[in-house]
């Protein structure tokens, strides 16, 4: 299956929506898939980079975000094929969107932003972790949002230090400098004249793009110090920040590299799309945010990192905190979401008992049921094996294609009416594949079993679920109680041939 990706890369759209794009293009592949990027607009550095991983490129003519940018994707799709179309960039706009969809392509919409139109992308990805289901609350109903984290694309040399432990020492004494593929406003050269000011002995490495204008000016920097070396469009980020104490840098897509590598990190937002994310990592205590680009004082910037440094209990808290809100996959998430072959549906079986535990244990899930206190591994084992083989009870769990667990979907039957309850592994919750497990379990059972109905019992709390039952067509009934509490009663009725 082919994927095309329509992204650009300039000094001054910088290279992190091209980046991105290649950890996703990565995944595709790992799948055996095929791409193809489509610029209309790129640098030598970045051309070279995708050539050299071995993709495909392709030269959009005309106005970038254009009918005729979108005519040309069109033709290309039908000439080469492609299952998907995969858009990052915020010069296409709804009406772009439209042009895809409407001549029958699935499109992926990669954002950073709210999006106030109504959304007709069949995916959309916000790997930031302030992305709420409200920044996209107009959609269709086949729209999956895949949104925080979980979902951060990160390039293929990160998937090695998925499950390394980073060691912090005591001073830090060992800086990182980065500030994106292009670093327009030079925000670096401000960063290394702060590294000037430090009290403490240190060592610094700055990395600049392949298409930073101001390579001059940072080697003459670099050249009046022996401590902070230059690398020019380094192919070792990574180790990088695993050789780090502290990093300063943008607050792009590094974020959540930095994140994985539970790096310690002043963030420094050289675009207005950057601060939303960089203020909420400050505020999730991830990160330090002393401001933008053009506000940050020199002087100011060198007393906060000198204090960074010298305090370890900080730079461990932010580093554990970092490494709970990434874990590397998230590429290969999106890409299960993007084949629709991704989804396994089979009957549970006992060795699944204490996943299913885990999952019904964890806070949201105590939260929303109605029975809220803890369950013990004994009152478990004993419930599965009394449900397990019992004719009225249809427990069924789905997988992804890496045999995952993604949710358990469980029916109890009296005659022909069921009663479901489902429940999504931690990972797989807010991305849209509840609608699919939920869908998948419930054609299995009217086809499997005498079932004519299905009822759904959610606390009016529970938003996603309210939202899961009415968007996959059950009707809202008149509201129940069940053990005593308050409840939304949800009716699907089998639809006879």
């Amino acid at each position: 299956m082919r994927l095309i990706i329509r992204t650009d890369a300039s000094v001054a759209i910088g290279s992190g929506h091209v980046m991105r794009c290649l950890a996703l293009a990565q995944a595709w592949h790992d799948r055996g898939g095929e791409c193809i990027f489509a610029m209309a607009v790129s640098t030598t550095a970045v051309l070279q980079r995708l050539r050299a991983e071995g993709f495909e490129t392709y030269t959009v003519t005309g106005t970038a975000g254009g009918p005729g940018d979108a005519r040309q994707i069109i033709g290309l799709s039908r000439e080469r094929n492609a299952g998907w179309i995969a858009v990052d960039g915020y010069h296409f706009d709804v009406e772009y969107h439209k042009r895809l969809r409407d001549a029958g392509l699935k499109l992926l919409l990669i954002a950073d932003q709210a999006n106030a139109a109504h959304c007709v992308a069949d995916i959309v990805v916000n790997q930031n972790s302030h992305a709420c289901d409200g920044m996209y609350a107009k959609h269709e109903p086949y729209t999956q949002l895949l949104l925080g984290p979980r979902y951060a694309l990160l390039r293929r040399e990160f998937r090695s230090w998925e499950k390394w432990k980073r060691d912090v020492a005591p001073i830090g004494r060992k800086v990182l400098v980065t500030m994106g593929g292009s670093d327009p406003k030079n925000i670096t050269s401000l960063v290394i004249r702060a590294l000037g000011l430090l009290k403490i002995e240190f060592e610094a490495r700055v990395v600049a793009g392949g298409g930073n204008p101001h390579i001059a000016q940072l080697e003459s920097l670099v050249s009046q110090t022996s401590h902070i070396e230059l690398h020019i469009d380094s192919s070792n980020i990574s180790d990088l920040m695993a050789w780090a104490d502290v990093a300063v840098s943008g607050a792009g897509s590094t974020c959540w590299e930095i994140c994985l590598l539970g790096l310690p990190a002043i963030l420094i937002d050289i675009a207005e799309n950057q601060k939303p994310i960089a203020e909420d990592l400050d505020k999730k205590s991830v990160a330090i945010h002393p401001g933008s680009g053009q506000e940050i004082v020199t002087e100011q910037l060198a007393a906060r990192l000198e204090q960074l440094l010298l305090t370890t209990d900080l730079r461990a808290a932010m580093s554990q905190r970092g490494c709970e809100l990434v874990d590397g996959r998230g590429a290969s998430r999106v890409v299960s979401a993007m084949r629709n072959d991704s989804l396994h549906l089979r009957r549970v079986v006992r060795e699944d008992c204490r996943v299913l535990w885990e999952w019904a244990n964890d806070q949201e899930s105590r939260k929303y049921s109605f029975q809220s206190q803890q369950i013990t591994w004994d009152q478990h084992v004993r419930w599965l094996d009394s449900k397990i083989d019992d004719p009225n009870y249809i427990l069924f769990m789905v997988t992804n294609t890496d045999d995952v667990p993604v949710g358990h979907v469980r029916y109890e039957l009296n005659k022909c009416r069921a009663v479901v309850s489902i429940n999504m592994a931690p990972l797989f919750r807010s991305n849209g594949l509840g609608k699919e497990v939920l869908r998948m379990a419930t054609q299995e059972l009217f086809v499997s079993s005498r079932a004519t109905e299905v009822n759904a019992y959610v606390k009016p709390v529970n938003e996603r679920s309210l939202r899961l039952f009415a968007g996959e067509g059950f009707e809202r009934q008149a509201d129940s109680t069940v053990a005593g509490q308050h409840a939304a009663h949800f009716v699907l009725k089998k639809a006879f041939q």
